[in-house]
């Protein structure tokens, strides 16, 4: 039995961890939230698993891997994991998009699965699962089922700021005024929406579109940017799961253009 190869995406908001051996689907896979100590989570999650290799990914790796001395680490960008893994789930994908929790990428892939041309929004909350769960509070809705509260939405009303403090405001303000808080919901996703195919537009986007990350779990997000799109996304089963099965399978020697 060839040894397992582990991949661990350290993110701002959960930690993802892949365990493949050989060739076959994953031998064990779990997230977790990375809380005020993604070192204790990450110990945690390695203690209760055996890896020759580990690859880290995410904006944790390098605090990992100094971390990780007594282990054969390596580390490489999201970019590279997500692409790998993206393609490897879907070897037709000539896009990836990853809506995290703090950040929003757009990847575009050439013909043989290298990544042709990249775009990363990592400075401002806005756009992504971080701003999500800020407005679902606001508006006093579980994160888990705000899509489905928007799209209980009878109009589409527009949201100007993406700032989070200044979107609260707005939304503040629009129920002040009468406004239905499944309007005002509608009105943010479309917001995040917008952001994210402006982002596409700007990588050349080519189908089919690969949508990876915490964010493809909104139901809301995936019908309106298919609507707009006009065509359906490729949606993993796990969809956190991309960036560390893309980790896991570089240990295993996989590099874009060799699946």
């Amino acid at each position: 039995m060839k040894e397992n190869i582990a991949g661990i995406d350290i993110g701002s908001r959960s930690i993802e961890l892949v365990v493949l051996n050989g060739c076959g689907p994953p031998v064990h896979q779990v997230k977790v939230p990375t809380t005020f100590d993604p070192l204790a989570q990450c110990r945690r999650l390695m203690g209760e698993v055996s890896a020759g290799r580990v690859v880290a990914t995410g904006y944790g790796r390098k605090l990992f891997a100094d971390f990780a001395e007594d282990m054969d680490v390596t580390t490489i960008t999201e970019i590279q994991a997500y692409a790998l893994g993206a393609r490897f789930l879907f070897p037709e994908a000539r896009t990836v998009l990853d809506i995290g929790g703090q950040d929003t990428k757009v990847i575009s892939l050439l013909t043989n699965g290298k990544v042709g041309k990249f775009e990363m929004n990592d400075r401002c909350a806005a756009g992504t699962g971080k701003f999500l769960e800020f407005m679902a509070t606001a508006l006093q809705v579980p994160l888990e089922s705000f899509g489905e509260y928007a799209l209980g939405s009878d109009k589409r009303i527009q949201i100007n700021s993406m700032c989070t403090v200044f979107a609260e405001s707005e939304a503040t303000s629009l129920m002040a005024r009468g406004e239905k808080a499944e309007n005002i919901a509608m009105g943010l996703h479309l917001a995040i929406v917008q952001r994210t195919l402006a982002m596409l537009r700007r990588v050349g986007m080519e189908s089919p579109l690969v949508f990876a990350g915490g964010v493809a779990h909104n139901v809301c997000v995936r019908k309106t940017i298919e609507e707009q799109l006009e065509e359906k996304l490729l949606i993993p089963e796990n969809p956190d799961m991309v960036g560390a099965l893309g980790a896991a399978l570089y240990g295993k020697g996989l590099q874009p253009g060799t699946q």
